[in-house]
């Protein structure tokens, strides 16, 4: 089944548009993203699933996680965003502690980033799964050898929590979008 994560900077305007049941956790509690866009079974007066999530895969039912990511409440529109992922972000200033601090994902882990030095958007995403336990044990590879030495195990699935290679790609993506909203924003203020 597939996984699909959906980006907004304020989920609510689309959930306020859209026809939906959220998905529930095993606890019975409503789960933080996931929404069912197709007819599954729910209870009208919570508009909750009466599946759990897994449960609901199992039977087919597909759910959608939409995610509030405020990275993109300073983007305009859509060609201000194409704009913002087309332009090279100055990927050195990862390695100050300061601006790695306000990033997304990667505030905390300044000192392994200043280390692994990604310069491009397919390193950020696997130093982005390098941070999850299912593979860490991969950072003193890419320590000694670089990301080159890890770039195919890295998207290997195991059992303990690690990303997706489409997640990781994503939220790189969503994180040199924040790098250059930020630089843009120090650009206007001193011009």
């Amino acid at each position: 089944m597939p996984d699909i994560d959906i980006d907004f900077a304020d989920r609510t305007q689309a959930l306020d548009k859209l026809k939906h049941i959220s998905a529930t956790l095993d606890s019975g509690k409503k789960h933080n993203t996931g929404i069912y866009v197709q007819s599954i079974p729910y209870n009208p007066i919570t508009n909750l699933s009466t599946l759990e999530y897994k449960q609901a895969e199992d039977r087919g039912y597909f759910k959608i996680d939409f995610l509030n990511v405020n990275v993109y409440e300073g983007v305009k529109n859509k060609e201000h965003l194409a704009q913002l992922l087309d332009q090279e972000p100055l990927w050195d200033l990862l390695e100050q502690k300061e601006f790695c601090d306000m990033i997304f994902h990667v505030n905390g882990y300044h000192s392994l980033i200043a280390e692994l030095k990604p310069r491009s958007i397919e390193e950020l995403a696997m130093f982005l799964a390098l941070l999850r336990p299912g593979k860490k044990h991969l950072v003193p590879v890419c320590k000694e050898k670089g990301f080159q030495a890890i770039e195919h195990e890295i998207w290997t699935k195991t059992e303990e929590y690690s990303f997706k290679k489409s997640h990781s790609i994503g939220y790189a993506h969503a994180i040199v979008v924040q790098m250059n909203l930020i630089c843009e924003r120090i650009s206007y203020e001193f011009s």
